[in-house]
């Protein structure tokens, strides 16, 4: 078998094309979601206890997900048959029901592809996080230790901020939309890169139309 390279896909990447078994069935990536965002986590595997308290928290949270255009999608190095049966305790023992698909990927092959394998960590998939846009780009990763869950929390809020970032041309600040120091709701607007451009900024806060610390920090209500 020939050796299975690490992808070097980063932020603003597109996100490498795969097929992949699941619980649901075959998947294209990330062909079959065009038109979706996409939130991809791995977990160490199946039957631990802090990846059955983040599938819980994650498929509780669902709707919200789907309310934001967004599909969830698991991914671990265990078999399907495995998958399937950590779902039906999953459902038979807790509040929800996973109803997202979980990537069976048995030999490694996408979780190496994706640099979810950290050698310090063991053979497991560490807890990786890619959010991908409507068009498949890699927009935000996340890595956390096999002992540390994930915020599910975080997770809604950085996908909601990246939303709002990219369909109003705006930054968001520190745990956006609550931050302390610009006040709650308001976005960064790029700064000016210019004379002219700082001149307008000036002109903007001077008619109210613009917030700011300074020119080259003004932000605004969404």
């Amino acid at each position: 078998m020939d050796e299975i390279k690490t992808t070097t896909a980063g932020l603003g990447d597109m996100f490498p094309e795969m097929t992949v078994k699941t619980t649901q069935g075959v998947i294209h990536l990330p062909e079959d979601y065009k038109g979706k965002w996409v939130v991809l986590f791995s977990h160490p595997g199946d039957f631990t206890p802090v990846c059955t308290t983040e599938f819980i928290g994650f498929s509780k949270r669902m709707k919200e997900f789907e309310a934001l255009n967004t599909k969830l999608i698991g991914l671990s190095v265990d078999q399907v048959q495995s998958h399937l049966k950590w779902v039906e305790w999953i459902n038979a023992n807790s509040d929800t029901t996973i109803k997202f698909p979980i990537i069976a990927d048995e030999l490694g092959i996408a979780a190496t592809r994706l640099g979810m394998l950290h050698k310090a960590k063991g053979t497991n998939t560490v807890r990786a996080v890619y959010i991908l846009d409507d068009k498949g780009v890699i927009r935000l990763t996340m890595f956390y230790p096999q002992e540390v869950g994930r915020s599910v929390n975080e997770v809604l809020r950085a996908l909601k901020a990246l939303q709002i970032s990219t369909k109003n041309m705006v930054a968001c600040a520190e745990n956006y939309p609550d931050n302390d120091y610009i006040g709650k709701n308001k976005v960064i607007v790029p700064p000016a890169s210019t004379e002219k451009e700082i001149e307008q900024r000036k002109e903007a806060i001077r008619k109210g139309e613009l917030e700011s610390k300074d020119w080259w920090l003004c932000y605004r209500d969404l």
